[in-house]
């Protein structure tokens, strides 16, 4: 198969890795003329299909078709040339795509049968790239979307989820928010598949959600131990215990830093006020970070996040403000 044309900074390794098509992030794009896909909370990679099934890369143009044996198995008796583009997702109980589930995946080159049971993993397809040794990335998406749905491609292990032509991206957005999922990507039909380049042909709407939270303590800034670097968060948990929830370390003024800074030093303590694993051994955690300033758990504020982790962490959060009209009491975990 012959290179597909690409742009200078180079998105196809010959028979091999091919750097994904990155979108921009930005609102919903209204009008005619795009189909709007889920955003699923996963690991991008990119594929070949050969006779041992599955030859599987990473963004960073790792081979990590060990790491998921299970996707690699799955390819097995699909036509051979397929050039691929996806995301590899773990499920939750509910069905919902779960990043910090994956997690326990992530980076482990030969996963025991005990962990793929644990921790299954599917392969969500949205595009392919090339077939029968020809390359199909100067077709515009709606011809490559129709390709991709007449492979067949749905078994064990692999998906082609559905895509929403001309419909009101807003009321797909809204839908998604409603069954807790990432977001939405919208493609412009008429957009050629660019390898390795970010492009506002694709654009991704993040779903972002508010929460409150309580502050138990805060870390330095990197070379500055007097200045606010992140905020260690808590909310209390079904058993009414303060827990660990994660840390914001963006968001902030210089000046928020400060204000902070004074209403926190009057509420210092030596031992933490949350229960929990990450309170084990405390005094030697995150050493790069600096040490851990304990505060009493009475201010309260909001944060903007994208998910609440099963590992009860919220991920991407940025700090928005205090809320001193609410109570520490008031604050429970999100419900997931």
């Amino acid at each position: 198969m012959a290179d597909p044309p690409v742009s200078a900074s180079g998105g196809v390794l010959p028979g091999g890795f091919v750097a994904p098509m990155l979108p921009t992030v930005g609102p919903v794009p209204t009008g005619s003329g795009w189909a709007i896909e889920i955003k699923f909370d996963g690991v991008r990679a990119t594929s070949h299909t050969g006779p041992d099934g599955l030859r599987l890369w990473s963004r960073n143009a790792r081979d990590i078709s060990a790491s998921y044996p299970e996707i690699a198995g799955a390819g097995q008796g699909l036509e051979p040339g397929l050039v691929l583009d996806g995301e590899l997702v773990a499920l939750d109980a509910q069905g919902r795509p779960d990043f910090g589930l994956l997690q326990h995946r992530m980076g482990v080159a030969r996963p025991s049968p005990a962990l793929r049971g644990q921790v299954p993993v599917q392969y969500v397809l949205f595009d392919v790239l090339g077939r029968d040794g020809v390359w199909l990335t100067e077709l515009p998406y709606v011809q490559r979307r129709s390709i991709l749905t007449g492979l067949d491609l749905d078994r064990p292990g692999l998906r082609v989820p559905a895509n929403f032509v001309d419909t009101s991206g807003e009321v797909v957005l809204a839908a998604v928010a409603q069954q807790g999922l990432e977001g939405v990507v919208a493609k412009r039909l008429s957009s050629t598949y660019q390898p390795g380049r970010r492009t506002r042909a694709w654009i991704k709407t993040p779903i972002r959600h508010n929460a409150e939270v309580v502050i138990a303590g805060w870390y330095p800034a990197t070379g500055a131990q007097h200045v606010l670097g992140s905020l260690l968060l808590a909310a209390h948990d079904e058993n009414g215990e303060l827990v660990h929830v994660g840390d914001v370390g963006t968001g902030f003024t210089d000046t928020a830093r400060h204000a902070l800074l004074l209403q926190l030093a009057p509420l210092a303590r030596d031992d933490p006020p949350i229960t929990g694993a990450m309170v084990r051994g405390w005094r030697g955690a995150r050493p790069r970070r600096g040490p851990i300033h304990w505060v009493a758990p009475r201010l309260v504020g909001e944060i903007e996040y994208r998910s609440f982790g099963r590992d009860r962490a919220f991920r991407h959060p940025s700090w928005r403000g205090l809320r001193p009209d609410r109570e520490p009491n008031e604050v429970r975990l999100p419900v997931r």
